[in-house]
């Protein structure tokens, strides 16, 4: 007979990330690499943002969709990356932190996915249909597949989140 009720059970909290623990001496380096790779990410998104609002050939529906430009990457890097745990020395997080992290990089990332697939049925026109191209794909209709991504995104991953937080860890 199968027991269906647990006896010992306990809620989670916390959960410790290990990581680079065991390699002390690489901790600082892991700090300057992941440091160094951040605000390059960075840099590159505020340039491509600035592109877009400084040249106007930028905002044509090809790229209105500008959130693909790594958007996802400050959801995950800067408390989950080694370095702050050479700053802090607090290798934990609790387990809402980890569902909203979770969360956040989940819509931004399927959201992503969504609006690659936009830009692609975009690129698509303007290839293979290029006389059309200007009256399918108008500014209203490059809006709403860009709505339509984020829409998805979040919902997709909402729902996820949701039954993903019931579980018991």
């Amino acid at each position: 007979m199968v027991r269906t009720e647990w006896s010992n059970q306990m809620t989670i909290t916390e959960f410790v990330l290990l990581g680079f623990g065991n390699l002390q001496e690489l901790q600082i380096f892991h700090f300057l690499l992941f440091l160094v790779i951040y605000i390059v990410t960075m840099a590159g998104n505020i340039l491509i943002v600035a592109l877009v609002v400084v040249d106007q050939h930028f905002t044509s529906p090809c790229t209105s969709s500008w959130g693909t430009c790594a958007a996802w990457r400050p959801a995950t890097a800067p408390p989950s990356y080694p370095g702050c745990w050479v700053l802090t020395g607090h290798r934990t997080i609790s387990f809402l932190g980890c569902v909203m992290k979770y969360y956040f990089f989940g819509c931004l990332v399927a959201t992503e996915c969504y609006l690659l697939g936009a830009m692609s049925y975009d690129y698509y026109l303007a290839i293979w249909k290029p006389l059309h191209c200007t009256t399918i794909m108008n500014t209203k209709q490059s809006f709403q597949l860009a709505a339509d991504s984020w829409i998805c995104g979040l919902l997709t991953n909402t729902i996820t989140t949701s039954l993903m937080s019931q579980l018991f860890f």
